[in-house]
């Protein structure tokens, strides 16, 4: 039996890390002043967060479509795979998922299984680690997707906008402008919790910064920890100490934000993706 992954190109785990346990990765859209770039495929996350502010207009991002899943699901058949398991994005913030599932109906080379990760970012990330030590120690397809169920209430994405103009010109997170009104100089606060994202309102960037070491406090102790931002590097690493001696022992991930996030989102986000030890009552 081998299984192999596929993943979207959302899920924020480095490159090393996905080349050296041979996870595929199948690139989203992002269409920007009539160029349409695949994402970590045309544009560095470097040269789209210094480019966004001066977009003429608004980027837009796609969920790839079901050919290129198909493609995938068979290239990995040629090379030997027995079963596929393919982790994306969760469906509230995209439709990779709905991609992937037409595709695997269409794939008769190799079973495919497609799993909504209810997340996003590294919490699709972390998801991916926990399969591919799974399929090390020889798991069956039926114990990797309970042990991925078991992670998902464990999960907790926090993260505070630098500031709403981005989502407002987007208008592909509504959720969060319906719940934060019309205050367009907040620092809000998202979540994303079990498929369910959230808002905040934070008033200060010093505040936001309170807010997320309060969360933080609040689900341990972890399993994984790692921070995320958008072209927001140097905060990330404050952020950091400021939690410093409440870190799992181990290398600690500070990851930039894709630019299909940061579409929506824009530059200076900084925010914990984190898994609990165990089971919490939720958000």
């Amino acid at each position: 039996m081998t299984i192999r992954i596929v993943t979207d190109s959302t899920c924020d785990l480095p490159k090393e890390i996905l080349q050296e346990h041979g996870i595929t990765v199948v690139p989203l859209y992002i269409h920007a002043d009539s160029q349409v770039y695949q994402d970590g495929v045309d544009l560095t996350r470097n040269e789209f967060y210094k480019r966004l502010p001066g977009y003429k207009t608004s980027p837009t991002t796609a969920a790839p479509g079901p050919e290129l899943f198909r493609q995938a699901y068979e290239h990995l058949a040629a090379e030997g795979a027995t079963e596929i398991l393919s982790i994306h994005i969760s469906i509230k913030l995209s439709a990779t998922v709905d991609s992937a599932h037409m595709a695997a109906r269409e794939t008769t080379v190799v079973p495919v299984t497609v799993f909504d990760s209810r997340q996003l970012s590294l919490g699709t990330g972390f998801q991916i680690l926990t399969a591919i030590q799974a399929v090390k120690d020889g798991r069956s397809m039926t114990e990797i997707l309970s042990l991925l169920e078991n992670q998902i209430p464990r999960t907790y994405v926090f993260a505070a906008l630098d500031t709403l103009e981005f989502m407002r010109r987007s208008g592909r997170m509504n959720f969060a402008l319906s719940s934060l009104g019309t205050l367009m100089q907040i620092k809000p606060i998202l979540t994303m919790y079990d498929g369910e994202p959230g808002a905040e309102r934070v008033r200060t960037r010093r505040s936001a910064m309170n807010r997320l070491v309060e969360l933080y406090k609040t689900y341990g102790p972890y399993q994984h920890v790692s921070l995320v931002h958008s072209h927001a590097l140097e905060r990330a690493k404050i952020l950091k100490q400021e939690v410093e001696s409440l870190l799992p022992v181990g290398e600690i991930m500070i990851e930039e934000i894709n630019p299909v996030l940061g579409t929506h989102v824009g530059p200076g986000v900084v925010g914990f993706v984190v898994v609990s030890k165990t089971h919490s009552s939720g958000w």
